[in-house]
């Protein structure tokens, strides 16, 4: 009986220490991943069906992580020749892991800065509008990095997909209203890459 429990006992240890976790929230792989990996494989579908292909990063991108966001798209009311009209001026979003955990923040830059303070800068490459009842679907390349040494060190493109809401407002703003202002609900998945010239042909890339 007590070698059985023993016995037991060691196959729960070991089963633990080999258990692959259900929950990850991306390839962290630090641009060094091993094609064929469980992350890798799991990441591979991860990529929204119908991405355009006009927003798929160049061939040496490779899918490094997914965040999910959730925040709002702010616009001011501003004049124009013919009057006025909502002008877009910067996101604000928490972003998630697939897990549900916050793990950072995405505002005006464009910047996303992720929990451990490293932060990359975007400007947009393209843009395609997948659905009119909610802002275009992106590809940026970032630009600059700031902040402390983490996970945004390496990233050096991002997808913006998958998106809902968040469009400028169809009313409220006119020449009596200039400075006005309106914070529209958005979610997204924002997809990072890193460059892997190696394996290049085994890259996941969205829309590609």
């Amino acid at each position: 009986m007590r070698n059985f429990v023993l016995v037991g006992n060691l196959a729960l240890a070991l089963a633990s220490l080999f258990a692959v976790p259900s929950c990850v929230d991306g390839v962290d792989d630090g641009g060094d991943l091993d094609v064929g990996t469980t992350e890798a494989s799991l990441w591979s579908n991860a990529c929204p069906s119908g991405t355009p292909a006009d927003l798929a990063p160049s061939a040496d991108q490779h899918l490094s992580f997914v965040l999910d966001a959730t925040g709002v798209q702010k616009y001011a009311c501003t004049a124009t020749a013919t009057g006025a009209a909502w002008t877009f001026v910067a996101p604000y979003a928490d972003m998630f892991t697939h897990c549900g955990e916050q793990a950072g923040i995405h505002y005006g830059g464009p910047a996303w800065e992720y929990e451990d303070g490293s932060i990359a800068f975007g400007a947009k490459v393209a843009g395609v509008t997948v659905n009119p009842t909610a802002v275009p679907w992106l590809l940026l390349s970032v630009v600059s990095h700031s902040g402390d040494s983490g996970k945004m060190d390496k990233v050096t493109a991002v997808q913006r997909l998958a998106t809902t809401g968040g469009n400028a407002p169809a009313t409220g703003c006119d020449v009596a209203h200039l400075g006005a202002t309106s914070d529209v609900p958005y979610t997204a998945k924002y997809f990072f890459y890193r460059t892997r010239t190696y394996h290049s042909q085994s890259n996941t890339r969205c829309g590609a």
